[in-house]
């Protein structure tokens, strides 16, 4: 008896450790794997680096700002991106793949048929062309009139006024495309070569008529009346896209 005491003493003693064993793998097992944590760490920096960077620019916002706002640490940036700099141009890559979810279905559907077209020998018809450049427009409202794009607006518009390397890839990656394929379809609406001075001029004309409700976000509130842009804002200005493309005319015939 005196010799067994021990044994069922050392078994009682080592329950509650394999308990909390137990409790540690379970825990464990519930976290997500390793790659999975990097990854939403990584995406919770590129948000709040698209924030920040938008309101101080690369050289005022400071590693400390771009870090706190994110909830990491500082040793994140070189870890994840290897410098600020790493982390600006992932930012404007974050930047692009934000908006291509928008845009991308309608950019590879009107860029199929277009392609299609080009390989039948077929020309763009008129009524096709403002169908589609209808549905771009509208997109845009959706995309740059509401909330969201906020942090989007601040940062392009700064790279717009000081590009770097950022502005470049989001122009070859994302805006190079969208505009060729909007000077295509209004030189078909002209009648015109595409790749005129005067439609180059047209397709910014008719872009800036929709970046201008971001761009002049405030200056548009005050003058329509409106407390915010929500819901029944954007179904206005998506009106007046249609309304703006179905006034595209050649200088000589009835519409401007």
């Amino acid at each position: 008896m005196i010799t067994a005491a021990p044994k069922i003493y050392q078994s009682i003693d080592l329950f509650p450790c394999q308990c909390y064993k137990i409790v540690m793998t379970q825990e464990h097992d519930n976290q997500p794997p390793a790659s999975a944590r990097a990854e939403i760490a990584r995406q919770k920096m590129l948000s709040a680096a698209l924030d920040v960077f938008g309101r101080y620019g690369f050289d005022g916002a400071s590693t400390r700002q771009l870090t706190e706002a994110a909830g990491v640490n500082l040793q994140a940036i070189p870890y994840y991106f290897g410098s600020k700099e790493g982390l600006y141009i992932a930012t404007a890559e974050y930047l692009m793949m934000r908006i291509n979810t928008h845009v991308g279905d309608m950019r590879a559907r009107v860029g199929a048929h277009l392609l299609a077209l080009d390989a039948a020998g077929k020309p763009l018809g008129e009524a096709e062309a403002r169908h589609f450049l209808t549905e771009i427009l509208q997109t845009m409202v959706t995309l740059f009139v509401g909330r969201e794009s906020e942090s989007w607006a601040r940062f392009l518009i700064r790279e717009q006024m000081e590009p770097t390397e950022a502005f470049t890839r989001v122009y070859q990656g994302l805006m190079r495309p969208m505009i060729e394929m909007g000077r295509r379809l209004i030189g078909a609406i002209l009648h015109e070569d595409p790749a005129s001075e005067h439609v180059r001029l047209r397709t910014f004309t008719l872009l800036g008529s929709i970046l201008v409700f971001r761009v002049a976000h405030a200056a548009v509130l005050a003058q329509m009346e409106w407390d915010g842009v929500g819901p029944e804002q954007v179904e206005t200005v998506r009106g007046l896209a249609a309304e703006l493309v179905d006034a595209i005319g050649p200088l000589n015939g009835s519409a401007a």
